[in-house]
């Protein structure tokens, strides 16, 4: 996946968060985010990044998901590594 591609996806992910109350209030509890923030910081890679990670935390989260937007669910998975970069994924 390129870099591109993934920043499609996480704005995918983002625009679907953000349509969902009840787990946009989630997101934002957990990240210390604001509404505002959706907003302002929708074009940054690592806040895509991070809406894709708190996304992937759930299976059933990721296949509604995937299945509103018509893609594999490895996708997110894969467009999180390309945001975060290689340095940033952490095994433990």
């Amino acid at each position: 996946m390129d870099y591109e591609r993934a920043q499609i996806i996480g704005l995918q992910a983002l625009g679907w968060l953000a349509g969902n109350d009840e787990l946009c209030p989630i997101f934002l509890g957990a990240s210390g985010g604001t509404a505002e923030d959706l907003r302002v910081r929708a074009a940054e890679p690592d806040f895509q990044a991070a809406v894709l990670e708190f996304l992937t935390m759930d299976d059933s989260w990721v296949v509604a998901f995937c299945d509103n937007a018509g893609l594999a669910y490895d996708v997110p998975l894969r467009a999180r590594y390309v945001l975060q970069g290689a340095d940033n994924t952490h095994w433990t």
